[in-house]
C-alpha cells in the first residue's frame, strides 16, 4: 500500500538557514551568520532574520509613504509615472532576479532594496538637496533612511540590511560590505535608467532616437530588453569576476545614457523653476518647524536639535502633503 505524500512541509527557520549553506554560493550572506542587531531579539520561529528585515520594512509607515513621492517628474498628472514605491519595487525584482541567479541571499538583497530609498525626502533628490543646504554637516538619503529606520521607526535590522542601505550609492567609495548589497547598487541604477527614459519620452520631453547610440546598439530598443540587458552584464561579469561586477561595456553604454538623462532630462532648463519651487517649500517648511517645534509629531522629536527634528518631519513628508502644509503654514 502506498501512502500518500503530505501535502504540506512545516519548513521552520533552522531548516531554511540550513538550506542556505547547501544551495547558497559561498560568496552569499547566510542569515545564521549575520553581525545581528543592535538590539538583541529572540529569533523568529518561521523566519530567517533577513527575511524579519524584509517583512518590516514593507509594513513600515516610511515604505508606505513612497507611494506619494517623487521619482523624477513632481506630481505628475499621468497615473502612470513612477513613483518612489515603484521605483523600489522594481530595484527589489531586478536584484532578487540578479541574487537567485547568482545564488546570493535573496531575502537580504530584497530587504536592501525595499529600504535602500526609505528615506528621501518630497520632490526627490530636489528635497534632498534642499535639505543638504539646510545641515552644515550636509543631508544623504540613503544616511536618513538607516535613521528613519533606526531612530525616527526604530525596526531594529540587521546590520547587513542596514549597511547595504546606507552604502547603496555610488558616491559611497568604500562600498556595501555584501554582495547582496552590491547587488542593490546595480539594481537601483537598472531601474531608474530603464524607467526614467521612458518616463522622459512619455512627457515628450526626449525621443528613444536621441538616445546615445551606444546605448541604443548595446540594450535595444524596447524597456524589457534595457533591463534584459544590464541584468546579464552584470551575473556574467560577476561569474566571472569573482565578484559583483557589470561587463565594461555595457556599464560604459549605461554611463553615456546617465550622462544623457542629467543633462537632458534631470537638470532640464524647463524644470529650474518647479525645481526653485520645491526647493522654496522644503526650506521655508524646515523654517517654519524649526521656530514651532510643538507642532511636530511626537514621533518625530527624536533629534537633540530644533533644526534636527524639522528637519526629520519634513523629510518624512510625501509630495502632497509638503505641499499643502506649505499652503497652510508658510503661504
Amino acid at each position: 500500500m502506498v501512502v500518500p505524500a503530505e501535502p504540506f512541509r512545516h519548513v521552520a527557520r533552522e531548516a531554511r538557514e540550513s538550506f542556505e549553506f547547501q544551495r547558497l554560493a559561498p560568496a552569499a550572506t547566510k542569515a545564521s551568520e549575520s553581525k545581528g542587531r543592535e538590539r538583541p531579539e529572540e529569533p523568529d520561529p518561521l523566519r530567517t532574520a533577513y527575511e524579519r528585515d524584509r517583512d518590516r520594512i514593507v509594513h513600515s509607515n516610511a515604505f508606505r509613504r513612497l507611494a506619494r513621492k517623487t521619482q523624477v517628474f513632481i506630481d505628475p498628472s499621468n497615473d502612470h509615472f513612477v513613483t518612489r514605491l515603484t521605483h523600489t519595487l522594481q530595484v527589489s525584482q531586478i536584484g532578487r532576479s540578479m541574487a537567485v541567479a547568482l545564488g546570493l541571499n535573496e531575502s537580504l538583497t530584497e530587504a536592501i532594496c525595499l529600504g535602500h530609498d526609505i528615506g528621501h525626502a518630497p520632490f526627490g533628490h530636489t528635497g534632498e538637496d534642499a535639505l543638504d543646504e539646510i545641515l552644515d554637516e550636509g543631508w544623504v538619503h540613503s544616511d536618513h533612511s538607516v535613521r528613519v529606520l533606526s531612530v525616527i521607526e526604530p525596526l531594529n535590522l540587521t546590520w547587513e540590511t542596514r549597511d547595504g542601505i546606507r552604502a547603496h550609492p555610488w558616491r559611497n567609495e568604500e562600498g556595501p560590505a555584501t554582495p547582496e548589497g552590491m547587488l542593490c547598487r546595480y539594481a537601483d541604477r537598472i531601474a531608474y535608467l530603464s524607467h526614467d527614459p521612458i518616463d522622459a519620452m512619455r512627457a515628450g520631453i526626449i525621443r528613444y532616437r536621441d538616445m546615445p547610440f551606444r546605448a541604443q546598439a548595446l540594450l535595444g530598443d524596447q524597456h524589457g530588453r534595457w533591463v534584459t540587458a544590464m541584468v546579464h552584464a552584470v551575473i556574467d561579469e560577476s561569474i566571472s569576476a569573482g565578484r559583483v561586477r557589470m561587463v565594461p561595456d555595457v556599464a560604459e553604454a549605461m554611463a553615456d545614457l546617465r550622462s544623457f538623462m542629467f543633462e537632458r532630462v534631470y537638470l532640464r532648463a524647463e524644470g529650474q523653476t518647479m525645481r526653485r519651487r520645491a526647493i522654496g517649500v522644503v526650506q521655508d517648511l524646515v523654517r517654519y518647524y524649526e521656530a514651532h517645534p510643538t507642532e511636530i509629531p511626537t514621533s518625530a522629536r527624536q533629534a537633540d536639535s530644533p533644526t534636527l527634528q524639522a528637519v526629520d518631519y519634513v523629510a518624512g513628508m510625501t509630495d502632497r502633503f509638503a505641499n499643502r502644509a506649505h499652503a497652510a503654514r508658510c503661504g
